[in-house]
């Protein structure tokens, strides 16, 4: 079995072409399972960063509850 990052929660977000669930790319996604376990694993060391990343420009975008 190949660990994946995947979270079954599947839909690309427009502006940003990632997957809001897992955040990897169409294309991370797409050769996922060709790729080897070491890029893989340099795929999911970045996603933490990512998340971040994601929430921070999701956050300046949507404006907050109140405002």
């Amino acid at each position: 079995m190949i660990d994946s990052p995947c979270i079954n929660i599947c839909k690309i977000d427009p502006q940003h072409q990632v997957c809001t669930g897992c955040l990897r790319s169409l294309s991370e996604i797409a050769s996922w399972s060709g790729m080897t376990p070491g890029a893989r694993r340099a795929v999911m060391a970045d996603l933490p960063s990512r998340r971040t990343a994601f929430q921070a420009s999701d956050q300046a975008v949507m404006p907050r509850r109140g405002s």
